[in-house]
């Protein structure tokens, strides 16, 4: 059986961001999105909200995305849990890069609002069936 995608924990420091992703992920996408400002609360409420992708900010003060990945593999249950980082820096080394952590893609930012939850949808399909 696949597992279906309902709940996401959004990791994005900039306010605004967040709140154009929350609006597109809830209000267009029907997700449940749990909004974190930075990777450290992201560990702190992970495992209690048990989220079945990580939609993670590249670049952030103080733990970055990949470094919050590494630390959210680290809890209890998650550790397989998938990824998807956005970012405004769309190298192809970077993506390799992101993919070789285990990503299951990297969405460009900026991000169109009424596609965002598709382009979600449509990882979350290719990776899982």
């Amino acid at each position: 059986m696949t597992k279906s995608l309902s709940k996401i924990l959004y990791v994005e420091d900039e306010r605004d961001i967040q709140d154009v992703a929350r609006l597109s992920l809830e209000e267009v996408g029907g997700f449940v999105l749990k909004v974190c400002d930075s990777g450290e609360v992201a560990i702190k409420v992970a495992q209690e909200f048990g989220p079945d992708l990580f939609l993670l900010d590249v670049m952030m003060p103080g733990m970055d995305g990949p470094a919050t990945l590494t630390a959210l593999r680290q809890v209890p249950g998650l550790e397989h849990t998938p990824a998807i980082f956005m970012t405004a820096k769309v190298m192809k080394s970077e993506i390799e890069r992101y993919k070789e952590m285990g990503a299951l893609d990297v969405i460009p930012k900026p991000f169109d609002p009424m596609t965002l939850s598709n382009q979600i949808k449509d990882v979350w399909k290719r990776h899982h069936g």
